[in-house]
């Protein structure tokens, strides 16, 4: 059976700039192509777990009265989305992110307004509490307020339902109460070393950032290393490993955290005793992202990802 998933988090329109290197100071590039497609992390999570892990998703969030929200609210719904918790902000815009592409190597550089994401509230964390009690899992992200993921979070354990943290874009702390109703957190090695400060550059070091955040009250990690893979630490279940992530040619790197964790709650289990499994196929989900352009039109089918462990 299928997992529910709540995601809080934020919708953007991504405007993709392709270039073929990133400009220094006060220097002048031609683009090589520009095209916008849906985005915001919390979304592109969303469209992951529905659409690469064929979970039951509903979404809390907020756009702007404007076409470009309408426009993310019908995206979400071909996914088959729950978006009856997505609000429509009266004083903001909805988000908007920047994507500087560049096209020899499908790495990026991103610039976010926050828009409507930033009037999430804690009312409407109360207003979804009934969606949040039915889940299995509740995922968040940093582009939204860190006061409204932590009080959705305490509820959620409150009620039973776990919870992962994608710690990004990188805060300097996060606050204690976040981190103890946290049952996983999947940063990568950036935001690792931003919230530990640990330099995350080998196995041992990741070590040393896992105990880290056991120590803040989450028992269980998983740092994504891009094209390395994922190292993996669970006090409870004795897990303490490295899997390797599938090697291809990437096209734009944009999604890929994104798909990583909304595959990966999709088909984990509430136990956790799956947990190297789940991360297993979060990767081969990724890989697929990272081979096709743009953020969500990037994201695989669950059929897509099943193919290629048979």
């Amino acid at each position: 059976m299928a997992n529910k998933i709540v995601i809080l988090g934020s919708l953007n329109l991504d405007s993709i700039l392709q270039i073929s290197r990133l400009p220094q100071p006060g220097e002048t590039l031609s683009m090589t192509g520009k095209n916008s497609a849906p985005g915001g992390k919390g979304a592109n999570q969303a469209v992951a777990a529905a659409r690469a892990g064929g979970a039951q998703t509903a979404f809390i969030g907020r756009v702007g009265q404007d076409e470009t929200g309408d426009f993310l609210l019908e995206t979400l719904k071909k996914d088959h989305i729950e978006t009856d918790h997505i609000v429509v902000d009266h004083q903001k815009d909805t988000g908007q992110a920047y994507i500087l592409l560049q096209t020899t190597t499908g790495q990026n550089s991103i610039l976010v307004y926050g828009g409507a994401n930033q009037n999430l509230s804690l009312n409407d964390v109360e207003n979804a509490h009934s969606i949040i009690k039915e889940a299995d899992f509740l995922i968040s992200q940093f582009e939204t307020p860190v006061e409204v993921t932590t009080a959705a979070f305490v509820y959620a354990h409150s009620v039973g339902v776990k919870t992962i943290l994608n710690p990004a874009p990188a805060l300097d702390q996060i606050p204690a109460q976040l981190l103890a109703a946290t049952d996983l957190i999947c940063p990568n090695e950036t935001e690792a070393q931003a919230l530990s400060n640990v330099s995350v550059t080998d196995l041992n070091s990741m070590r040393q950032a896992a105990a880290f955040f056991q120590k803040q009250g989450c028992s269980r990690t998983i740092i994504t290393v891009g094209a390395r893979g994922a190292y993996i630490y669970d006090n409870q279940h004795k897990i303490d490993q490295f899997v390797d992530a599938f090697k291809v040619k990437a096209v734009d790197t944009t999604a890929a955290g994104d798909t990583f964790i909304g595959a990966l709650g999709a088909v984990l289990k509430t136990d956790f005793s799956n947990l190297v499994a789940a991360t297993l196929y979060a990767n081969r989900a990724s890989s697929l992202a990272v081979q096709k352009l743009g953020a969500q039109p990037s994201i695989p089918t669950a059929a897509q990802v099943q193919s290629y462990f048979n």
